[in-house]
């Protein structure tokens, strides 16, 4: 039996100040108190999240606790396991997302749906009951309790799971808990980080895909990664000919300005439901009630997903071969990533190679 190895530094690229944040510092940090539940991994590989740069900027608010390190999209191997820990032993292969800790009581714990629970813990920028701070995974470690770790399948490569980890799980999930499968049509929204694990996942439960993007030179990705249809929403009347025909709408778009939600809602079946999954830095775009009362149909969202989910989710990719469309860097270059992301120049989803 292999035996527990403490990580001898604690290093992560932080964000000091948001006015600089395109110039991440490597700083020293202080993990949370190793709890009895709690496992060490030695980070390899970190995704670069669109939330990350929304932190970073201030776009969601100048209440950063900074020094902040992001990254929450996080693969590597596990070091150490607390005496109570059961499901993980020193050497698996095991990731993070974008959640670390929760209070375990509430209903939504109890019920699979712990990424509803009111006091969760965010991966960075968070605060655990006792007052450490969380940092991410821009940094050599991650300590967090077993229930947030999720096993890596071993067909699966570390930097190709290190996105699912919070971009595939916040599309699969509202996929599943709104019906997407065989005899579904789903409607996707944007081709980004998200969009293009959304098109692909949505494809793997049996759905037929329509995608729709103000960028009509994305068609060609859209049909690569499986989807049936591509609609250029750029183009007077293009929500017509599919009104009243999609199931399921899941959002992807990361800049609220120009989403056409008035539109989309009319392509929508009786009662049929619009999901936001990104979480843009603006408000939506106004909808009148009339918007949704024509075909009942509901407007909603999603938070990232439960452990159960991702689980499925990653057995479900090895199974229909999901892949992210990644373009590695090093990690010392997490400003340039940073940047490149907030500049939608990434197709279409940084990961981070361990540097330190």
């Amino acid at each position: 039996m292999s035996h527990n190895e403490e990580i001898k530094e604690w290093k992560g690229y932080a964000v000091k100040d948001l006015k600089a944040w395109e110039r991440p510092e490597l700083i020293d940090f202080q993990p949370k108190q190793f709890g009895d539940y709690d496992i060490d991994i030695k980070i390899e590989y970190c995704g670069v999240c669109g939330s990350d740069v929304h932190t970073v900027t201030g776009g969601w608010g100048d209440d950063v606790l900074l020094p902040v390190i992001p990254g929450h999209e996080i693969t590597g191997r596990v070091v150490k396991v607390g005496p109570k820990v059961t499901e993980f032993k020193v050497g698996d292969r095991a990731g993070v997302g974008a959640q670390v800790c929760s209070c375990f009581e509430c209903v939504p714990c109890k019920t699979d749906n712990e990424n509803y629970c009111p006091k969760m813990v965010d991966t960075y920028n968070s605060k655990y009951p006792n007052g450490d701070i969380a940092q991410g995974g821009y940094s050599t470690a991650i300590r967090a309790h077993e229930r947030f770790v999720f096993p890596i399948p071993k067909e699966m490569p570390l930097e190709q799971a290190a996105p699912m980890l919070c971009a595939g799980l916040t599309v699969y999930s509202p996929l599943v808990r709104n019906g997407a499968g065989p005899g579904k049509r789903v409607g996707v929204v944007g081709i980004g980080g998200l969009g293009h694990f959304a098109i692909q996942f949505a494809k793997a439960l049996g759905a037929e895909v329509v995608v729709f993007s103000h960028s009509p030179n994305k068609e060609e990705d859209a049909k690569e990664l499986g989807a049936d249809s591509f609609v250029s929403t750029g183009q007077d009347g293009f929500a017509d000919s599919w009104m009243g025909k999609l199931d399921l709408i899941i959002c992807t778009a990361d800049v609220s300005a120009g989403i056409p939600m008035s539109e989309l809602m009319t392509t929508l079946r009786v009662h049929g439901h619009f999901i936001m999954c990104a979480m843009p830095d603006d408000a939506l775009p106004a909808l009148k009630t009339t918007d949704l009362s024509g075909n009942g149909a509901l407007l909603g969202g999603s938070h990232i997903g439960s452990k159960k989910e991702a689980i499925d989710m990653l057995n479900l990719a090895v199974k229909k071969g999901v892949k992210a469309y990644i373009e590695m860097l090093p990690m010392k270059e997490a400003g340039k990533a940073l940047k490149n992301v907030k500049e939608d120049k990434v197709r279409y989803r940084h990961v981070l190679k361990m540097d330190i």
